[in-house]
C-alpha cells in the first residue's frame, strides 16, 4: 500500500520488451527483490537491480491500463516505496491499482484531467484521487473530469509540474468511493 506522497522524481532508464528500469536518484537503502515501488502510482515489483537502477516486468494488464507503453527512455516518472508499519500516513489508501488513463487539459495551478465518464460515479468534490500517484483533493468535478487545486510544491516535487496539455495521465480513484458505490450498486441497482 502507499499514501500518494512522491519521494522522487525518478527517470525511466531502459526498455526491453516488458522489462523497464528505472532510477531513483538517492535512493536510500538497496533494492530487495519483490518489493513493491509505484512508478506514476502503478504497483510494480522489483526483480532484479543494479546499484542505481530497478528492474520490473509488466504484463499486458499493466500495459492496457497504465501510460507505461508510452514511456521512452529518459521520460521523468513519479516514485513511491511501499508503506512500512509506522510510517507517517500524509495522503490516502492508495494501492496503487491503476483504474484508467486521463489527458490533461489544463495545467498549473488549476490542473484538469478528462477521463471516460463511466469512472466519474467515483470522485466527489473534496475527495480523493490519485494522479501518476500523486495524493490530491478534487477542488470540482464533473462528468468525465477532475480539476485539482494544485500547490507550489506539488508540482516541484512531483511530475505534474512539468506535464503538458494533451499529456496521458494514470488514475487511481479513491478506494473507499469504489467499495461505498459496490455495495450500494449492489444495494440499490445502478443509477
Amino acid at each position: 500500500m502507499f499514501t500518494g506522497i512522491i519521494q522522487a522524481i525518478g527517470s525511466v532508464e531502459r526498455i526491453d520488451g516488458k522489462r523497464f528500469g528505472f532510477r531513483w536518484p538517492d535512493f536510500h537503502r538497496p533494492y530487495e527483490v519483490g518489493e513493491s515501488i509505484a512508478v506514476d502510482g502503478c504497483c510494480l515489483t522489483v526483480v532484479a537491480m543494479t546499484e542505481d537502477v530497478f528492474y520490473v516486468d509488466v504484463v499486458d494488464e499493466t500495459i492496457d491500463r497504465t501510460i507505461i507503453s508510452t514511456y521512452s527512455v529518459g521520460d521523468k516518472v513519479n516514485l513511491e516505496a511501499a508503506m512500512a508499519v509506522g510510517d507517517s500516513f500524509g495522503g490516502h489508501f492508495v494501492l496503487g491499482h491503476i483504474d484508467t488513463t486521463g489527458r490533461v487539459v489544463t495545467v498549473g495551478d488549476r490542473f484538469k484531467v478528462e477521463f471516460d465518464s463511466n469512472y466519474s460515479k467515483f470522485v466527489v468534490e473534496k475527495g480523493s484521487i490519485a494522479i501518476s500517484g500523486t495524493s490530491l483533493t478534487i477542488a470540482s468535478c464533473q462528468d468525465g473530469y477532475v480539476e485539482i487545486a494544485l500547490i507550489p510544491h506539488t508540482k516541484e516535487v512531483t511530475t505534474l509540474g512539468i506535464r503538458n496539455i494533451g499529456d496521458l495521465v494514470n488514475l487511481e480513484f479513491d478506494t473507499i468511493s469504489k467499495q461505498v458505490v459496490k455495495v450500494a450498486e449492489a444495494q440499490f441497482g445502478q443509477r
